[in-house]
């Protein structure tokens, strides 16, 4: 029997990750998968209930809250669905990482803002941490998003899907997680690739400039119709802005009003790492945004009907 996919869900109880959650459970139904639900605690914190308290006090209690936090945030709890919950102890992000690497989870869902305070979690570097040394896929949920009742639901939140495609060999992997995640809800599929400019240095260079910059344009053209013209069976569009990456791809996620911006994690000499691309378009939307680490796969949570 295969195995199952595997969903890693950390929370810090606030609202936002209480959205998060809601994300996480609807994509391990869907896949008929595993949800782990994980909360990372402050070294020093449990130290201090140790001293007022008792040994182990603090993980015991925040196992129940955790299983109560969970229960409180769905009107009734699904059954259909294995769920464990996980107490940690360390940094937030070297926990998460941890866990999600010792346990070959398939997926990270996690908030991108969350409590303030002592106990704060999913602030941005904790984010950034995740995501630029995730191994596997990590669907961020924006602050303050409520998240989906079901599958349904999220069809409805997501609306349109923007994939980010740089036109190196590294895009057909996004592009086919992309098509199916589009295909699975039933959503438009819009590619988006954005031209830097190339600026020139000297009065001379101008012209020189203006020309590559036309053929750059020309080529990435008929790269994008060819990619729209595989995308047969969604509503798919392909589109080329101009300027400054992450900026444009927020603006046309904006524009374009897209629920869910993929991203790809790029890789280096050091192994995965989130390009300044991927966390700066989270700072300037407020949207689900999905990174995917070089050779990542979501099969097992796609290889499954599309939503009717």
């Amino acid at each position: 029997m295969a195995a199952k996919a595997a969903v890693l869900c950390p929370i810090d109880f606030s609202d936002s990750s209480r959205g998060a959650l809601r994300y996480a459970v609807a994509i391990a139904r869907h896949a008929g998968g595993t949800l782990t639900v994980l909360t990372v605690l402050d070294p020093l914190l449990s130290e201090a209930a140790e001293i007022e308290l008792a040994a182990g006090y603090l993980p015991g209690d925040t196992a129940i809250e955790i299983e109560r936090f969970y229960r409180a945030t769905f009107l009734e709890p699904p059954e259909d669905l294995m769920v464990r919950f996980e107490v940690a102890m360390g940094k937030a992000a070297d926990e998460i990482l941890r866990v999600a690497r010792e346990h070959a989870f398939d997926l990270v869902v996690i908030a991108s803002h969350g409590l303030t305070g002592f106990r704060k979690m999913f602030f941005g570097s904790t984010t950034e941490r995740v995501l630029r040394e995730s191994s596997v896929p990590v669907l961020v949920s924006p602050g303050g998003d409520p998240g989906p009742v079901g599958l349904a639901d999220a069809r409805r939140l997501v609306r349109r899907l923007l994939v980010s495609v740089d036109l190196t060999p590294a895009t057909s992997l996004l592009l086919e997680a992309s098509h199916r995640i589009a295909a699975t809800l039933g959503v438009p599929l819009l590619l988006v690739h954005v031209i830097e400019p190339v600026r020139a240095m000297l009065p001379s260079e101008r012209l020189r400039v203006h020309s590559v910059e036309g053929e750059r344009r020309a080529r990435a053209e008929r790269e994008m119709e060819a990619l729209v013209a595989t995308l047969a069976d969604v509503r798919a569009e392909g589109l080329l802005a101009y300027g400054e990456p992450a900026e444009e791809i927020a603006k046309v996620g904006r524009d374009r009003d897209a629920g869910l911006i993929v991203l790809g994690i790029h890789s280096s000499l050091v192994g995965p790492h989130v390009g300044s691309v991927t966390y700066r378009v989270l700072c300037l939307v407020h949207k689900l945004v999905l990174a995917l680490p070089p050779n990542a796969t979501l099969g097992r949570f796609l290889d499954r009907s599309p939503a009717g």
